[in-house]
């Protein structure tokens, strides 16, 4: 049996990614010692356990050939120590067909959660020669990073001179998402140290909202750089929260015509640009492809094909589910509303539903007229009840991330989720369904059409932020949506492509079927936010959705009794506005 150090549970947060880069490292280590002493003997089950993880990450087939070959001893050897380690428990063989006699090789799961343990060892220690930290420092304190901040992305001169001086360092408030925890790593990379990880906090949506406000009210802004969910853009200017980048962008290198219309407009207001996009994500229904081939069943392109794939597939005694959905309180369920009644062909307020780029602040008067109490309303709420009865018992109480673990893990067929979220499907280490996931557009609903929503945040600079701090926050801003470091985050597995020319470039696009689909999409002009707009008071839409709906989903009100609660509540809030 292998024996590795002892497995932290506490120490899990690594990618893929992070991980074949520590197997690289490994290997390119051993190498000199390989070159130097040519008499010492080789190490068969390092060589065997190192090749047997790389060729499990990539998804590649193992066999025992194959195996013995990276070996590097004679056949017959090799052969015997494969039959030991599988005796032992640590290399799995799997069949390639049901019922066939050929096989894989795989490592079992105790050595991939030792191996696991092993490499976080390894990385703190390596932060530790670095002077990053001692003892028993965090290992989620650290990245094994990549290629950025070597060669392919040079930050602005301003930004490498800052970096010895901790006063000038800049502070960021973001999102607590996997895409931002990836721009801090890149940050505080132990080989480039930028920034340091505490100048950035991670909030989650309803904490970071408040604390855009909270900062706003502050004399002086505690950040430099902060993040707008893309429907908050119009809040964020009637409350004073963001500062125009007019002539940041007029002396800048950054090309809006690089960006997707539709997207570079997602941080335009009052004729005036207030955000750059950092990333775009897709609301997808994402399906489990080896299950519906196995069923012979075809990909979803309506809700009653939804619901008739969730039946068909949905066994609760086997651990699996139709279907996981946002319907916990609150956003996620509000959220669930908007887009499925999107797909029924009209918003939740009477926004204009233009398949070209349009400046909402320009809405008036009837455009703020909800349609919640509608046909499309109902049948809205009569698909998420409908929904429900395939979907795991306790998907009220699922948040976004509940909901993605359901899938990732294998006990669901199919998820509505965010493409951001779902890059985890593919390089998460405890994920099940690598490679076996289909991304589709949202499947419309009667009288509808098939529209996929796009969300994602902006990178802004606060209003009240000094004018030399101003200039500082924009040229990391800057060098944060450039195409080469866009093109980084896609390469390590987040499918960020708001730009044509990282889309473009086969290398990123070849990283994730993700990038993919939402290029497709871009290209054929289905990308909208109309089914969020991002008006000052959307906010309080979906607060007063995410009570209501929810109310009607778990019981407490009958469909029409929350539809109408829902129409007069907004309709107040619109009034209040004088908008009408």
């Amino acid at each position: 049996m292998i024996v590795f150090p002892a497995e932290d549970h506490t120490l899990h947060r690594m990618t893929d990614y992070e991980l074949l880069r520590i197997i690289n490292f490994l290997e390119r280590i051993r190498t000199p010692y390989d070159e130097k002493l040519r008499n010492a003997d080789p190490d068969p089950v390092w060589n065997i356990v190192l090749f047997l993880m790389k060729s499990h990450l990539r998804g590649d087939v193992v066999t025992m050939s194959s195996l013995a070959l990276v070996s590097q001893i004679p056949f017959a050897s090799a052969m015997r120590r494969i039959h030991r380690l599988i005796e032992d428990g640590d290399i799995e063989k799997r069949q390639r067909n049901p019922g066939g006699k050929s096989y894989n090789l795989v490592p079992s799961q105790r050595l991939k959660s030792n191996f696991i343990s092993y490499a976080m060892k390894v990385k703190v220690l390596l932060a530790e020669t670095f002077g990053l930290g001692a003892g028993n420092a965090n290992v989620d304190d650290y990245y094994f990073g990549g290629s950025y901040i070597v060669d392919q992305i040079i930050p602005p001169l301003k930004i490498m001179e800052n970096r010895n001086s901790p006063t000038q360092d800049l502070r960021f408030l973001l999102n607590d998402d996997n895409y931002f925890e990836a721009m801090r790593n890149m940050w505080s990379d132990f080989r480039s140290k930028l920034s340091s990880r505490k100048n950035f906090k991670l909030l989650a949506l309803p904490e970071l909202h408040e604390e855009l406000f909270r900062n706003a009210r502050r004399r002086e802004s505690e950040y430099d750089v902060i993040c707008i969910n893309i429907p908050w853009l119009g809040e964020a200017v009637k409350g004073g929260i963001v500062q125009p980048l007019g002539e940041y962008l007029r002396d800048s290198n950054l090309n809006p015509l690089d960006f997707h219309p539709n997207i570079w407009n997602t941080g335009h207001w009052g004729g005036q640009q207030y955000g750059v996009p950092i990333y775009s994500t897709i609301e997808t229904l994402a399906v489990r492809k080896d299950l519906f081939e196995q069923h012979k069943l075809h990909s979803p392109t309506t809700f009653d094909k939804v619901l008739e794939a969730g039946r068909a597939l949905h066994n609760p005694k086997r651990g699996m589910q139709g279907i996981v959905w946002n319907a916990a309180k609150g956003m996620p369920v509000a959220h669930s509303f908007m887009f499925f009644m999107g797909c029924c062909g009209v918003p939740v307020i009477n926004a204009p539903m233009s398949r070209v780029a349009f400046d909402y602040n320009n809405m008036t008067g009837e455009m703020y007229r909800p349609r919640v109490l509608s046909e499309q309303g109902f049948r809205t709420l009569d698909y998420m009840r409908q929904l429900l009865a395939i979907s795991p018992p306790d998907i009220l109480l699922m948040d976004w991330n509940r909901a993605l673990d359901c899938f990732m893990l294998g006990r669901a067929a199919m998820i509505y989720c965010w493409t951001m979220r779902a890059s985890r499907f593919e390089y998460d280490i405890h994920s099940v369904v690598k490679r076996k996931v289909e991304y589709l557009p949202h499947p419309h609903g009667p009288g509808g059409a098939t529209v996929s929503p796009i969300g994602g945040f902006l990178l802004a600079i606060p209003a009240g932020l000094p004018p030399e701090r101003s200039k500082l926050a924009f040229e990391s801003i800057s060098w944060m949506a450039s195409p080469a470091a866009m093109k980084e985050h896609v390469k390590n597995g987040i499918p960020v492509a708001p730009r044509f020319s990282v889309t473009a470039d086969p290398e990123a696009a070849a990283t994730t079927p993700i990038v993919r689909f939402a290029d497709r999409l871009a290209k054929q002009n289905k990308l909208h936010t109309w089914q969020r707009p991002p008006i000052p008071e959307y906010a309080v839409v979906e607060h007063i959705l995410g009570e209501e709906i929810f109310a009607a989903l778990n019981g407490e009100l009958t469909d029409r009794e929350a539809l109408e609660r829902s129409q007069n509540r907004i309709d107040k809030v619109m009034r209040d506005a004088d908008h009408y």
